[in-house]
């Protein structure tokens, strides 16, 4: 029987290697002592606790947050108090003070805590942490991002990585889904058999050269077809699987090879079988452990493989290179200075785009910028290509950064962006840049220069057809500098709900202040607004103005919380910029749950204190920052369960 079988027999054959691939029992996805001042700030945290915040949750909390009445409020304090430490919580506490500091809890009508307990409340968070053990947290072995399986079978077998657009677009990072549906399995299996036809000759007809070095010659006899077959399927396995194959992992491949040899296929197609259960094997879309650990439970380094494909997948966004490779074979890529001095090799790398258009988009909140719905009537200037030049704006600056190792304070202000024609309009730049290709721009307008003032980020924090002081305030807040900012009431209507006539007159800053005389929309958009208010002389989709659409003058002052006054962009960025410190903090946060695809908990907040020490020493260069979170102990360690 030749490759060019019935369909039926063919995809029965497939059934059974996908049997043999998934099911097979032998593949496995398989404390030192606290310092003295950890155990202090452990034994501070358990007494400020039980003494401080435990009769707050009682007295303000626990009548509505409770299992007994866990319909009312949603949320329940009965295990949080029993293990205040335990990972599992983070979130919840986060998000308490997060509401308790707005004011926004307890509800109106019942007890109100002093702005004294408030702030306790909030101090709790900084302590919390030193009650979670020390663990690299929840290990996950992740499937392969759609982007990531293009790049790796474009740089495993010379194909188009888009071959893969037929699977469903995806948020990688942290909260990415690791779980695989039959029908995204059977893309799978439509796609390597597309790539299949690609890059190997149909049978009869003479291989490629591609074909050559992957399978070699056809065995001369018989009796060498078994040692030829188990050479290919090592190298194929290992080149795929980013590490050597196990023994146990070769002999699955070897029975793949075998049920083509029973159903008649020659030696180079079951070979080809063999290569296409490579391609829809776990081992392939998933990037596993070199070797399966013994112990039951207990915390162990990463093998320099899974390393390898861990930093490369971070960076890249594709399988490790032969250099990545070499040190794994070695055994030194979890040397510290081995790894830093791959990171800073990878990081220069045009590969490295895709931190950006992993995390950096992501961050930014620039990832859907193409699909964003605009008023083309008020903004005829945002179509495809506008929208591409202000995502390469950001995907530039941002590398630019990176890769001259400046200080993190540089996305606040800078003096310099990447323009192009098309998007210099939007500057008002037009007389000064012209043609297609974007390129450095200096910058003399102080109001200009940093994240806050890119267009594509003002536009991504507008409404269709209109600015929103609102959204760019929370964007300033939670992606700038890292606050937790409650969701607002479910019953609070929009502002274009407000009574017209009362409204026919205000300026959107009045209507929005109106809006903020509701009791129960102040205390949140106390410091929204005023971030938002700065932004206003930035339009919807980011072009410089004095007036609004109805000619009235903008104003941009406002007030932050400690008396801190500004009357413009440039003066609000200068205020921004002071909290580096924070500012740098959300950034490290963001990176490392990105790379370790979950949320930070527990340990992690300690994680994250010892960062920023060693940043905080580098000025907060990016180069720094990327490397310490490379360098970490929950990057470099994994929980056995």
């Amino acid at each position: 029987m030749t490759i060019t079988q019935p369909h039926f027999v063919r995809s029965a054959i497939t059934v059974m290697v996908l049997g043999i691939l998934w099911f097979n029992p032998n593949i496995g996805i398989a404390q030192s002592k606290e310092d003295k001042t950890l155990a202090a700030q452990k034994a501070d945290a358990k007494e400020f606790f039980s003494k401080r915040v435990t009769p707050f949750i009682k007295k303000y909390c626990i009548d509505c947050h409770q299992n007994r009445r866990p319909t009312e409020a949603g949320l329940s304090f009965d295990p949080a108090v029993r293990s205040p430490g335990h990972a599992a919580f983070s979130e919840k506490w986060k998000k308490s003070a997060a509401r308790v500091k707005a004011h926004d809890m307890p509800p109106e009508g019942m007890d109100q805590p002093s702005d004294k307990e408030r702030q306790m409340f909030a101090e709790w968070q900084q302590k919390v942490k030193y009650l979670s053990p020390k663990d690299p947290g929840p290990f996950v072995i992740r499937r392969l991002t759609k982007t990531e399986y293009g790049n790796t079978l474009h740089d495993l077998l010379g194909v188009d990585p888009n071959i893969v657009a037929s699977l469903p677009d995806e948020v990688s990072g942290e909260g990415y889904l690791n779980s695989l549906s039959p029908l995204q399995l059977e893309q799978y299996l439509t796609i390597s058999e597309n790539v299949l036809n690609q890059v190997l000759a149909p049978e009869g007809e003479p291989p490629t050269e591609i074909q050559k070095q992957l399978f070699g010659e056809p065995p001369t006899s018989e009796s060498d077809t078994q040692e030829k077959a188990r050479k290919v399927a090592r190298s194929l396995a290992r080149n795929a699987y980013r590490r050597p194959p196990s023994d146990a992992e070769t002999d699955v491949l070897l029975k793949v090879f075998e049920l083509g040899r029973q159903n008649d296929l020659s030696y180079q197609a079951s070979c080809r079988l063999m290569l296409k259960a490579i391609l829809v094997s776990p081992q392939f879309l998933f990037i596993t452990p070199a070797k399966e650990i013994k112990a039951e439970k207990g915390i162990v380094p990463l093998d320099d493989y899974q390393l390898a494909s861990r930093l490369s997948y971070l960076l890249w966004a594709t399988m490790p290179d032969d250099e990545l490779m070499t040190l794994a074979d070695q055994g030194k890529l979890h040397e510290t200075p081995v790894l830093k001095a791959q990171v800073t090799r990878m990081l220069m790398d045009v590969r490295s785009r895709a931190l950006f258009d992993g995390f950096g988009a992501q961050w930014l909140k620039l990832g859907n910028l193409q699909e964003r719905t605009f008023d083309l009537e008020k903004f005829p200037q945002m179509n495809a290509a506008l929208r591409t030049a202000m995502y390469d704006e950001a995907r530039l600056f941002f590398e630019s950064i990176v890769r001259e190792n400046r200080s993190v304070s540089n996305f606040i202000d800078s003096d310099y962006t990447f323009l192009n024609e098309n998007l210099a309009t939007i500057y008002g730049l037009e007389k000064t840049v012209t043609g297609p290709e974007m390129r450095k721009v200096k910058l003399t307008d102080d109001n200009r220069g940093g994240i806050l003032g890119m267009p594509g980020v003002l536009a991504a924090t507008s409404f269709p057809n209109r600015t929103s002081p609102v959204n760019r305030g929370v964007w300033v807040l939670e992606q700038v500098l890292g606050d937790h900012v409650p969701p607002a009431p479910p019953d609070v209507p929009s502002l274009e709900k407000q009574d017209q006539k009362q409204i026919a007159n205000l300026t959107l800053r009045e209507r929005t202040e109106l809006h903020r005389s509701e009791a129960v929309c102040a205390n949140c958009h106390r410091l929204l607004d005023p971030i938002g208010f700065g932004l206003e002389n930035f339009d919807a989709i980011g072009r410089w103005r004095d007036q609004d659409e109805n000619g009235q003058a903008i104003d941009a002052s406002g007030e932050l919380p400690g008396g801190r006054n500004f009357s413009n962009p440039k003066q609000l960025k200068t205020i921004i910029a002071d909290h580096n410190a924070k500012f740098s903090r959300n950034l490290v946060e963001r990176l490392l749950a990105y790379a370790l695809c979950r949320r930070l908990e527990g340990y992690d907040e300690i994680v994250i204190d010892e960062l920023m020490q060693k940043i905080a020493k580098d000025d907060y260069r990016m180069q720094t920052l990327i490397t310490e979170v490379v360098t970490s102990y929950p990057f470099t360690h994994r929980r056995i369960e």
